[in-house]
């Protein structure tokens, strides 16, 4: 694997740090700001917002750019960022900062996935993609517990400071490591490739993508409602001391780091199959959790299953939309970050809504859950439609490995 993939994945660990780090940070949070839990959760949902406006904003704006340059530019503006926000002196101005933010992250993540698809041959790409995903599970094992403990000991400004120190590190690793431009088909450094919006645009006119981009909402969403309130649950509801909170927190990412493996693994080779099992049993661990919260004990084996399901299916979600659209390799996985944070923002809305409607913290599971199940329905309708596909459609929607296969006996045929 390019010794780039990894100092990618190091970008995305920073930046995922503070995209889900509030989830230890929002009783703190509140208290300082004089707001309350619910309010604080909306800066969850700010953060998705920006990144819903800035992945595909910024895929168009920066297309022509060079992507070491696009990548470095990206978390200077959010190193910047943090540091206002870590100077913020009211929420106004908190909540401007985590939507630029947001922007610039969203910019960094669509072009890290498609420079680190780039790098490797197809069939590699399922693995790339679980690879650089894997810097945002690990934000949830080290990077968030980490946050919450020096939040706990300094106040929730010091894990804003952390983040931009550690940011603009990586951004040194971008500068030094990564290509200059994309890599060639057979994963050797060559020319920045002739992209346009056109083109992209064209690539991306196919319904099944669309499709998958409603199961990436509904099945990201269906975990981060639970996780944004995670630390309120466990002390309200659960009981649990809040200097346990992060054991539990870093317990979450554990799962997810074992669920990315799993699907990275599995992704490739049953895509449909690892989003249906994935999906399943991530409404029955929310739906559990829900009726258990008040035993910690089974909460917190709950909250660890919770990361294995939520997570499986990612390698599935990131890599799948460049196979059903290969000639939209910048936008599609643009907008599929955006997918991703359409359901980052309005679950956290609809938890905080169930929360102020006198239901409890629990009731973020019951969302978590009626989400998770959305997604269910949307993935059996993408298998439906891939398996009954005819011939033709089959064959665009293949696996990498199989469009390889089929590119090569047609150059056969054709000597």
């Amino acid at each position: 694997m390019p010794l780039a993939v990894y100092v990618l994945a190091l970008g995305i660990f920073t930046q995922g740090t503070s995209e889900f780090m509030l989830s230890g940070l929002l009783p703190d949070l509140a208290a300082d700001l004089h707001v309350s839990i619910p309010d604080a959760g909306l800066l969850v949902s700010a953060f998705a917002v920006g990144m819903v406006i800035g992945a595909p904003v910024l895929a168009v704006v920066t297309l022509s750019w060079p992507r070491r340059t696009t990548l470095v530019a990206l978390q200077v503006v959010f190193v910047g960022a943090h540091v206002l926000g870590a100077l913020a002196t009211g929420y106004p101005m908190l909540f401007a900062t985590r939507v630029i933010s947001a922007v610039a992250y969203a910019g960094f993540w669509g072009v890290a996935v498609a420079t680190a698809v780039s790098l490797v041959p197809a069939e590699a790409r399922a693995r790339t993609v679980a690879l650089v995903a894997s810097g945002l599970t690990l934000a949830t094992i080290v990077g968030v517990p980490a946050g919450t403990v020096l939040s706990q000991s300094a106040g929730w400004r010091a894990a804003f400071w952390a983040v931009a120190l550690l940011t603009a590190v990586s951004a040194v690793g971008a500068l030094v490591v990564v290509p200059a431009g994309p890599a060639r088909r057979d994963g050797a450094p060559g020319r920045e490739d002739a992209r346009t919006v056109r083109a992209e645009l064209r690539g991306m006119a196919r319904p099944q993508l669309w499709l998958s981009y409603a199961v990436t909402a509904f099945a990201f969403g269906a975990v981060i409602v639970t996780f944004s309130y995670l630390a309120s649950l466990l002390t309200e509801v659960s009981g649990l001391p809040a200097a346990w909170v992060p054991a539990v927190l870093a317990l979450f990412g554990v799962g997810g780091l074992l669920g990315m493996t799993a699907g990275g693994r599995l992704g490739g080779t049953y895509p449909i199959r690892t989003l249906v099992v994935g999906l399943g049993l991530l409404v029955l661990a929310s739906a559990l959790l829900a009726v258990t919260a008040p035993h910690p004990v089974i909460a917190v084996v709950l909250i660890f299953l919770l990361g294995v399901a939520g997570y499986v299916t990612n390698p599935v979600l990131q890599s799948r939309v460049f196979v059903l659209a290969p000639d939209a390799p910048t936008l599609v996985g643009a907008v599929n970050t955006a997918a991703f944070n359409v359901g980052n923002t309005l679950a956290p809305m609809l938890g905080g809504m169930a929360i102020s409607a006198g239901l409890g913290f629990a009731s973020v599971a019951w969302v978590g859950a009626g989400l998770g199940a959305l997604g269910l329905l949307a993935a059996a309708w993408a298998g439906h439609l891939q398996y009954r596909a005819p011939a033709r459609d089959a064959r665009d929607t293949a696996e990498p490995r199989s469009s390889a296969r089929a590119e090569a006996s047609r150059v056969d045929a054709a000597r």
